[in-house]
């Protein structure tokens, strides 16, 4: 048995550069991963999905430019060639990852599962063959999530596609089926739409993207279904018939009625789960919750003392950039004697749907659940000049703010550049700079973020 002063389980966006700053503190660390280098941003997730994406706006444009002055007779979206640009840009970026890990003293690299033997020892199915048994003090678990498939009638038959498996998809389908309504099924719905697919989004709920404002919703429901993807709420699917010649008639009940769609693929986007199960727990003494999720302190530090879990796999917002902030808060801790915690930190975040929806801190309806004493600002895009000028007026600006403190509690941007937008405005949360600063600050003239001065405006005081 081999021993370490660290081992790291999974090679996502918090194991990689822990593991890497462990090791170069001096520490002997171990990095395990059963798959890929990155995780699931850079080979599953971000990385290959904004990539697609780029392809996707650039056959939006070539559709919807005549109003521009720029008629774009004809034009043809090559999947094979959106494909292989997806999968250069991952491999440069899983192998620059890898690269600089293989680069560093006092750290190994195994490619395999790690399996708990012990409270603090692990045995690891190596890849290529054998089995090797490790220990270590200190035991950081970063395996993250993967998609939740229901139990739903015939889908197994279907052969649905997943978040991971529609990226391997080098055509068009002709009719694409998305079972969930939110961040994931609306990004790729979206996007195989402006390659060619007859879409159809079903969500469980009376809207989209629940989490979100009410008018958040109907707008982005409304941006859409402009672009002929039919949405049906209230609605789940019951049963999939496998048809003769491949395709997939699904039956869905929508509100009290029975449809049934005829499609050719089925993505099912209905959430993720934690990666948990292999790992055998319970040889650790390390407590999870009812779905899997592993329970940790504010401090990312579970029951068990040296153990820590990071990113997805703990449960909570599961985004690449809070992954990577789990990582800085835990190495600074251990290494360099901070006290960091994860208590009230801001989680912002970003849809790259097109427009892009750009959110931090509290929404309109969570304030009013608190029963804070708000103003709320709100801005059309149709009323910003640099919308106007680029000729993509969809959506709306919108801030919550504490109408004593005059402090900005929250945003929601739904529109071009939502997420940079967004984040101008979470710099001011971190600054505590108030609203009534911000309506009359210069900003260089024609941004999105000029048109800030407005949002404001928009307050009576």
């Amino acid at each position: 048995m081999k021993t370490y002063d660290a081992i790291v389980i999974g090679a996502g966006q918090a194991g990689t550069p822990l593991a890497k700053k462990l090791a170069q503190a001096g520490k002997k660390t171990v990095l395990i991963e059963k798959r890929y280098i990155g995780g699931t941003c850079v080979n599953d997730g971000c990385t290959p999905t904004k990539t697609m994406a780029a392809s996707a706006r650039a056959a939006y444009m070539a559709s919807h430019s005549a109003h521009l002055g720029v008629d774009i007779k004809s034009f043809k979206v090559d999947m094979k060639q959106v494909k292989k640009r997806k999968e250069n840009i991952v491999l440069q970026f899983r192998n620059g990852s890898q690269k600089g890990l293989e680069q560093t003293q006092n750290l190994d690299i195994l490619f395999g599962e790690a399996t708990f033997t012990g409270e603090k020892t692990i045995a690891v199915k190596l890849n290529d063959g054998g089995t090797e048994e490790l220990k270590a003090d200190l035991v950081f678990i970063n395996t993250g999530c993967k998609p939740v498939i229901p139990d739903i009638e015939g889908l197994k038959d279907a052969d649905y596609l997943d978040s991971t498996s529609i990226l391997e998809l080098d055509r068009v389908p002709d009719h694409l089926l998305v079972i969930g309504g939110n961040y994931v099924g609306l990004e790729f719905g979206q996007m195989f739409r402006r390659f060619g697919s007859k879409v159809t989004i079903i969500e469980k709920g009376p809207r989209i993207v629940a989490r979100e404002d009410e008018d958040v919703s109907k707008e982005l429901t409304a941006i859409l279904e402009a672009e002929n993807i039919k949405i049906l709420t209230n609605a789940q699917a019951i049963k999939f018939t496998t048809m003769a010649e491949g395709n997939v008639r699904a039956t869905i009940s929508v509100g009290e009625k029975t449809e049934k769609v005829k499609c050719s693929n089925v993505l099912v986007a209905v959430g993720r789960g934690p990666q948990t199960a292999a790992l055998n727990l319970a040889k650790t003494g390390v407590e999870t919750d009812e779905r899997g999720f592993i329970k940790v302190n504010d401090y990312l530090e579970t029951n068990v003392k040296g153990i820590y879990a990071l990113g997805d796999v703990k449960g909570g917002p599961a985004f690449t950039h809070v992954s990577y902030n789990d990582y800085t808060i835990v190495y600074r801790n251990l290494v360099e004697g901070t006290d960091y915690n994860i208590r009230d930190r801001p989680i912002p975040y970003c849809m790259f749907t097109d427009p892009q929806l750009g959110r931090v801190g509290l929404s309109e309806t969570e304030a009013r659940k608190q029963g804070l004493n708000i103003k709320v600002a709100k801005l059309p895009m149709e009323h910003v000049a640099r919308a106007i000028e680029t000729g993509d007026t969809r959506g709306f600006m919108k801030a919550v703010v504490d109408a004593k403190t005059k402090k900005i509690l929250g945003v929601t941007v739904l529109g071009p550049e939502g997420g940079e937008i967004m984040s101008v405005l979470q710099m001011a949360m971190e600054g505590n700079i108030t609203y009534d600063r911000i309506r009359y600050c210069v900003f260089a003239h024609p941004l999105y973020a000029e048109s800030l001065n407005n949002l404001f405006m928009t307050i009576e005081d």
